[in-house]
């Protein structure tokens, strides 16, 4: 059981950050790269009720199970574009709070060559990780009735 409702002792800040991802969906940043950013944001962070969230969300928009399968050994799968490639390694660099080496980040500007689509790339990882930060501490879990 989730140890604490945000939507209910915090309403105003949590929903700035349901705010803000609103936001980023509303972007230019397309909807397979941040989808895969979050769920695997939310692996690295051992967020099982975001991980639950984010792969029905893929699936629902239409992204192929082998894919999501593979996902957590992305670098070695041949399943993923070089664009992909980039978003995840930038996450991953963010979410295990490691240098965005000057390599890595001249790959990331390669891939997302529009300056607004990279900002919200950026704000992407940034924000799943907070996500995750309430998730894994509150115990948040998915809802059972989602799988049925």
């Amino acid at each position: 059981m989730t140890r604490m409702d945000l939507g209910t002792s915090a309403p105003e800040p949590y929903g700035l950050l349901r705010q803000a991802q609103a936001a980023i969906e509303r972007g230019p940043l397309g909807a397979t790269v941040r989808e895969l950013l979050k769920i695997r944001a939310s692996q690295l962070n051992g967020c099982v009720f975001c991980v639950d969230v984010h792969t029905r969300e893929a699936r629902r928009l239409g992204e192929r199970q082998d894919r999501l399968d593979q996902l957590p050994v992305w670098e070695e799968s041949e399943l993923f574009t070089e664009r992909e490639r980039a978003g995840l390694a930038y996450t991953e660099a963010v979410t295990c709070q490691v240098t965005v080496a000057e390599d890595l980040w001249k790959r990331v500007c390669k891939e997302f060559p529009d300056e607004d689509e990279r900002g919200h790339l950026v704000l992407q990882g940034a924000l799943i990780n907070a996500l995750n930060r309430l998730g894994v501490p509150l115990e948040m879990k998915p809802s059972q009735h989602a799988h049925a």
